[in-house]
């Protein structure tokens, strides 16, 4: 058996490729190494299958250009020719960006950078940027958040603490652009929750459609995590 090596590909999902479950991705990356002639390490068993584990599983229908997905080499081929050979065969919507060595474990990934665009059909109401600023700049904010574990079918969860700065970064005649730093896990902020909190205290500005995209992941110390 050929010696293992620890890598991650950083990859993007945009387009139809945001309709593509967390499951259904990380089958569609076991095939993906299979039909590019790449061999990695598989599961031990009798239905065995190629390993891959993804950080942070990102919702359907959101996109993002910072995926990452870690799995082991069991080749010396070089890295530059991972995402070329992948790419080949993956769906559309998913594009391998780089293949690096492994460094920094799952469990130290602590902020996303999120991308919220917040959508009017009849144009962007002008008190928005004003409601958005006061909501962010309570000492508190507590919300319900569904959850299998608990008996109640939820649980509460202050969401200011999680976010970490943000700013609008674009208003035009139909949407708006927020930029935000939200907590990435134990405990994590979804962006659906921060506008559904935001439409919920403020009703009247509730947005007809949003998107939801991160642009980047990091360490505690604020470092790109690699």
């Amino acid at each position: 058996m050929a010696q293992m090596h620890r890598h991650r590909l950083r990859y993007e999902k945009t387009g139809r490729g945001i309709y593509i479950s967390h499951l259904d991705t990380m089958a569609m990356f076991q095939r993906a190494f299979l039909r590019a002639g790449l061999s990695i390490w598989q599961t031990e068993g009798y239905n065995r299958h190629a390993y891959v584990s993804i950080a942070l599983p990102l919702s359907v229908g959101f996109s993002s250009t910072c995926e990452v997905l870690e799995f082991d080499l069991e080749s010396d081929i070089p890295l530059t020719q991972v995402p070329d050979l992948l790419n080949q065969v993956l769906p559309e919507g998913i594009r391998v960006l780089e293949c690096y060595p492994a460094r920094d474990p799952f469990k130290l990934l602590r902020t996303l950078d999120w991308t919220i665009t917040l959508e009017y059909d009849s144009g962007v109401p002008g008190q928005i940027g004003q409601a958005l600023g006061e909501m962010l700049s309570l000492p508190t904010l507590v919300i319900q958040k569904t959850s299998k574990k608990s008996k109640k079918g939820f649980t509460e969860l202050d969401i200011i603490p999680m976010v970490h700065h943000w700013y609008i970064d674009e208003t035009t005649e139909h949407r708006l652009v927020l930029k935000a730093r939200l907590a990435a896990q134990n405990p994590s902020l979804n962006p659906q929750l921060l506008v559904d909190a935001f439409a919920s205290r403020n009703p009247d500005l509730k947005p007809d459609f949003v998107r939801c995209h991160r642009d980047e992941v990091y360490l505690e110390n604020g470092e790109v995590f690699r």
